[in-house]
């Protein structure tokens, strides 16, 4: 006699398969969105308001807006809130990739003085700092080079030789360079342990594990913050204008003074700034491009970055529904 079946499996032989749903995948629709097109409807209403108060109010004076925009005094306060974002810039990086290199070294010494000085100027407001530089005679009369201790052989009066331009650079570039260490920092910190160890395990030397491990893969997460950094200097920059630097800000003042047209001088300021900031947001979407090739997630972190992002998907789908055609 062969071997009885149960019962349970004679069940689920003679079992008739449940029948599968068919999904009509060409009258399928989109979920509505009553809530996205009731807030998309009041933000309209709220644009067009805005808009409407923009033109029909005659406060805002267009006209004088359109008339120094372009004016001579208010071009060289941007060529030279330009040149104060570049300088300071670069005194930021500098310094702030030495700082980071004492911040990370084995030397405790180093440790403890880079650590105190990204605490004071993280910690002090840059205003003060700004005029704190520029009141920088008051406590040092006279600034000299010399031996420590020693005979001083070039010295010169501290009010002759801290002008308003370079108290701005030099209190713009120090604050700056705080905040860039930290970014560095942050950055080659993500970077995997392992691979430094198997640069190490290779017998690669310092700087070359540095230049061809660590670096390469910390700027797609130095570019973003550090982009955001020069926007914002760029934006700082109207705070010299408390200690007379002659930037965009101060040029703006100092038209507004003579004709009391303060509100479209302002307007002719802002503009700027957003034409400025604008820019660098496009040139931060580039940076990140190029830094970012072979990251599968993520994207640009500007604007117009995204902007330009949605642009090219879109146009990338519509080649690929013509190819298909």
């Amino acid at each position: 006699m062969g071997t009885p079946v149960s019962s349970e499996v004679r069940r689920v032989d003679t079992a008739v398969p449940p029948e599968t749903t068919r999904v009509d995948v060409a009258s399928a629709r989109a979920p509505r969105r009553t809530w996205t097109w009731l807030l998309a409807a009041l933000v309209a209403v709220l644009a067009a308001q805005l808009v409407n108060m923009l033109v029909t109010n005659p406060h805002f004076e267009w006209d004088v807006v359109a008339t120094y925009f372009r004016s001579e005094t208010v071009l060289t306060g941007v060529v030279m809130t330009l040149f104060l974002t570049a300088a300071a810039m670069v005194i930021g990086l500098v310094l702030g990739g030495a700082l980071v290199v004492c911040r990370m070294s084995a030397n405790p010494v180093l440790r403890l003085v880079s650590s105190a000085y990204i605490w004071f100027f993280r910690g002090t407001p840059q205003l003060v700092q700004l005029i704190f530089w520029f009141n920088i005679g008051l406590l040092v009369p006279d600034i000299g080079l010399g031996i420590p201790f020693g005979p001083v052989f070039v010295s010169g009066a501290a009010n002759d030789l801290i002008t308003p331009m370079l108290a701005a650079i030099v209190g713009l570039g120090l604050h700056e360079a705080a905040y860039q260490a930290e970014i560095y920092r942050a950055g080659l910190l993500s970077v995997d342990e392992g691979q430094v160890e198997a640069a190490k395990a290779l017998g690669m030397t310092p700087a070359r594990m540095f230049f061809k491990i660590q670096l390469p893969q910390a700027m797609r997460f130095i570019v973003p913050p550090t982009t955001s950094a020069v926007i914002a200097l760029a934006k700082g920059t109207s705070l010299v204008s408390v200690i007379g630097g002659a930037e965009l800000l101060f040029a703006v003042q100092e038209i507004y003074s003579q004709t009391y047209q303060t509100v479209p001088l302002l307007i002719v300021a802002s503009l700027w700034y957003l034409i400025i900031t604008s820019v660098l947001n496009v040139m931060q979407f580039f940076v990140e491009q190029h830094y970012g090739r072979g990251a599968t997630r993520g994207g640009s972190t500007s604007m117009i970055g995204r902007f330009l992002e949605r642009r090219g998907s879109v146009r990338d789908l519509g080649v690929e529904r013509g190819n298909e055609s």
